[in-house]
């Protein structure tokens, strides 16, 4: 990010992606123009990607949670694992990881038999082994990310949460 000010307005943003730009401008010490435009120019570098709504997956039927692992059958294969399953639209993340699994998937689906269907597709259209953690609660989720911003101290730099 370009500076302090552009990273404390991602993060405002991050938070709350409806803030006004007066709004914005008043926690940044900005005008409203000024707040616009470095939304702006955060928008046109690729800062930030969009905007969007955070559903209650429980409120539209979908109220299961998972997490699955997989792995390619064949691990000589290509790695095209993340085209296979993006074709599900039960899934709603999908994370290259480090370990035994290559991919962790994050699912949402209206009950254990959908959760069950699902992972039968994903073995057979995805080619897949899968090893499945079922979400029973979920504390918090969708949080803004935080950054260390740095502030000036005496000529040096010391970076604070």
């Amino acid at each position: 990010m370009e500076d302090d000010l552009d990273q404390h307005i991602a993060e405002l943003l991050a938070a709350n992606g409806r803030m006004s730009y007066t709004d914005l401008g008043k926690a940044t010490g900005l005008s409203t123009s000024a707040a616009h435009q470095r939304v702006r120019r955060l928008e046109e570098r690729g800062t930030i990607r969009g905007y969007a709504a955070v559903l209650d997956a429980e409120a539209i039927g979908l109220p299961l949670s998972a997490f699955v692992s997989v792995k390619p059958f064949d691990p000589s294969a290509p790695d095209d694992v993340a085209e296979r399953v993006a074709k599900f639209h039960q899934v709603e993340s999908c994370y290259s990881v480090a370990g035994d699994e290559n991919y962790i998937l994050m699912v949402r689906v209206a009950s254990p038999t959908a959760l069950e269907h699902l992972l039968a597709e994903l073995r057979t259209n995805a080619n897949v082994s899968t090893r499945t953690t079922v979400v029973l609660s979920t504390p918090f989720e969708h949080r803004a990310p935080s950054t260390p911003r740095v502030e000036r101290i005496s000529g040096g730099t010391s970076p604070t949460a």
